[in-house]
């Protein structure tokens, strides 16, 4: 069941977080699942580097688990965007 929760809570965060950074055309459901998982380890880390606190990885389901893992997603997009800038089109 929790792996259930964590692949809705990842898409939901991965869709928000590409809506955010209007990549939400260039995604689909599965990359937004990948997306909020990733960034969730993301948003965990910097939120550790700062003492901010958990992620949703780490079973924190608070508000603030839910903010760092968007922010999270949502760094992990702009990395992704400034890669593919560089890229012939």
């Amino acid at each position: 069941m929790g792996i259930l929760v964590w692949l809705i809570v990842g898409g939901i965060i991965g869709w928000v977080a590409s809506l955010i950074m209007k990549t939400d055309a260039q995604q689909g459901l599965f990359l937004n699942i990948i997306v909020g998982i990733i960034g969730a380890f993301i948003g965990g880390w910097l939120g550790g580097l700062v003492g901010l606190g958990g992620d949703i990885n780490s079973g924190n389901f608070s508000m603030s688990g839910l903010l760092m893992s968007l922010v999270g997603a949502i760094v992990l997009l702009a990395i992704v965007n400034l890669f593919r800038r560089g890229r012939v089109r």
